[in-house]
């Protein structure tokens, strides 16, 4: 049933805001996600591609099997993978890089770059080439000087997010998701919020902006529409047992815990805030439902694609400088890039802050 005449999936029952919705904010709220075409224009998708370049090639800092340092003269960063799939805990759960990403630009590479010995492989070995082993760049490019700063400081971005019904907009994260040619990964089925988790209410909101034209072919996302409804299934929470249970409180990344634990944790979230036995049951129904959460659904009887269809995703193909807008509880994923052509994107996650009556949980990494 449409329920974009009940509420706003950011501001609830605000009776004086619902009467006031555009026609954008309540096709938002009734599919859980927005899709804006040429929402950036050809010079800003050009200026971001570059500064990522620049990046890369001055910041991230590799080694090779063929040399003892890819920059002469200069300390390596350790490689570090990105992961969504069951070995997530072990490639971002337990790494000092991963966790102190949050303010700066840190670089992730594709696994299937890494060779057994932690260095890239001989296909991308050579300098020019490191570029395309990245599977991401974050989660600080917008403190930094420059193009996705412009961007995300940007009247226009300021206004879109308004007009869905953010009050007190502020911006935790930001990245530059690679997924290149015939490396880039899968990216499993998630909520955003599951990382960016707020109280009393989820508000996080997703802003999934097109460097490259994005197709079946070479990974575009899979979005579930009006699963944003559905309750959060789990969360992404630096582990009490690893920092101590007085680090978490304070928001300290200092360990005072067990260091043999791992630093970040998935927990399966429960119903805790009802103790009426209908809604526990509607609960437990709805998160039995999505038996593919941190994986995809599959089938041994159809393809891949018709599997993801059976179980509800439509595919969302979007131009260079299209914008993709979704909800923190819409179910959403994507499939390997398997062509010659990469899908570069910028996604900002926001969320609202304290002047909407709303907190940044203090178990978020």
């Amino acid at each position: 049933k449409d329920r974009t005449s009940k509420s706003s999936w950011v501001r609830g029952d605000d009776e004086e805001w619902l009467q006031q919705r555009s026609e954008r904010c309540k096709s938002f709220d009734t599919h859980g996600y927005l899709h804006i075409r040429s929402f950036a224009s050809s010079d800003e998708v050009k200026n971001m591609i570059e500064q990522m370049q620049q990046l890369v090639e001055k910041k991230w800092k590799v080694l090779s099997d063929k040399t003892d340092d890819f920059e002469e003269g200069n300390k390596s960063t350790p490689l570090s993978v990105f992961r969504t799939d069951e070995g997530q805990v072990k490639a971002q759960g337990s790494n000092d890089y991963f966790l102190e990403s949050a303010g700066r630009v840190h670089f992730f590479a594709e696994p299937k770059a890494i060779n057994q010995s932690g260095h890239l492989t001989e296909t991308y070995s050579a300098k020019e080439n490191k570029m395309g082993a990245l599977n991401k760049a974050g989660h600080g490019l917008h403190l930094i000087p420059g193009p996705f700063r412009d961007y995300t400081l940007s009247s226009k971005v300021e206004q879109l997010v308004k007009e869905l019904g953010w009050f007190d907009p502020v911006v935790p994260q930001s990245m530059y998701i690679c997924k290149n040619p015939h490396v880039g990964g899968e990216v499993t089925s998630h909520q955003d919020s599951t990382f960016l988790h707020t109280t009393p209410k989820q508000t996080c909101l997703g802003l999934w902006l097109a460097l490259h034209d994005a197709t079946l072919e070479n990974g575009c996302l899979w979005i579930r529409p009006r699963s944003h409804h559905e309750p959060l299934r789990r969360r992404f929470i630096r582990n009490p047992q690893h920092f101590g249970q007085t680090a978490i409180e304070t928001c300290s990344n200092i360990a005072t815990g067990d260091l043999s634990q791992p630093q970040m944790i998935f927990i399966h979230e429960t119903n805790s805030q009802t103790d009426n036995t209908d809604d526990i049951v509607l609960w437990n129904k709805q998160m039995s439902s999505v038996p593919w959460e941190g994986s995809l659904p599959t089938s041994l009887s159809c393809t891949q694609t018709d599997a993801l269809t059976n179980a509800g995703f439509v595919p969302v193909e979007c131009k260079s400088g299209d914008l993709l807008l979704f909800a923190g509880t819409l179910d959403h994923l994507s499939l390997p890039n398997m062509s010659n052509r990469p899908r570069h994107t910028f996604q900002l996650h926001l969320v609202e802050g304290n002047n909407a009556n709303r907190q940044w949980s203090k178990s978020n990494w």
